[in-house]
């Protein structure tokens, strides 16, 4: 057997080194039984939270801000929105006509869009399919309970806001994870004043903020992956 021959044996019988995204082998599987534990949590603590805090609570908190008219146009869905989409579409024509972005730049990009759409969800799917009214609805005689496929954008539940804040810092969250700690009090924070504002339960800004962050945590996770992949991310 000649040399070439010996070379290729050898070849066929060495271990192959896995250099392949982070995504595969046992971390996918692990992050999604994490997130499982983690959805099944937050669904028990939802439940309970439903049962027994959302109206007392609700009850306690009524008025307390006042008049929050001011404060509910600054901040309505429509005006964040529509922020978010000047900033990506101007993030998206830079990137066309200078050719890159930075880190950040693409950062912030992902992170509107991917808030963009986790608000979609929530509000055209989730809150007709559960169809829970809003705190204003029950306080005045309205039944806190599911009304299965009766809803619309105006139920209660889940919190669009919180999904739509919740995915833009679970962006940065991922990539950028010494941001962790500022993004969680905001969210701590926008959820408190959605509760004291009366727009939301308690149980509302949990299952919203939930379902932000998972989206935004997923989304960063898949453009980290990819950048590494291409080179263009240095962890």
């Amino acid at each position: 057997m000649g040399r070439r021959g010996i070379l290729l044996i050898q070849n066929i019988s060495r271990p192959r080194r896995n250099s392949s995204s982070p995504l595969q082998g046992t971390h996918l599987p692990f992050l999604g039984l994490m997130w499982l534990l983690a959805l099944l949590g937050c669904a028990l603590l939802v439940s309970s939270v439903f049962a027994w805090l959302d109206v007392p609570v609700a009850r306690r908190v009524f008025g307390i801000l006042g008049s929050t008219e001011a404060l509910a146009e600054g901040f309505a869905s429509t005006v964040l929105l529509t922020a978010e989409t000047a900033v990506a579409l101007i993030l998206v024509i830079s990137r066309m006509v200078r050719g890159h972005l930075s880190r950040f730049s693409e950062a912030t990009a992902l992170a509107c869009l991917t808030s963009i759409c986790a608000y979609a969800v929530n509000d055209n799917i989730l809150k007709v399919i559960f169809g829970i009214p809003n705190p204003a609805a029950v306080l005045y005689g309205t039944r806190h309970a599911i009304h299965f496929l009766g809803g619309s954008s105006g139920s209660s539940f889940p919190s669009g806001h919180m999904a739509l804040a919740g995915a833009f810092a679970g962006v940065f969250m991922r990539l950028y994870q010494t941001s962790t700690l500022l993004f969680s009090g905001l969210l701590l924070l926008a959820a408190v004043l959605l509760v004291l504002g009366d727009w939301h339960f308690v149980s509302d800004v949990i299952a919203g903020a939930f379902l932000g962050v998972s989206a935004g945590l997923l989304a960063g996770d898949l453009w980290r992956t990819h950048s590494k992949a291409s080179g263009s991310f240095q962890s």
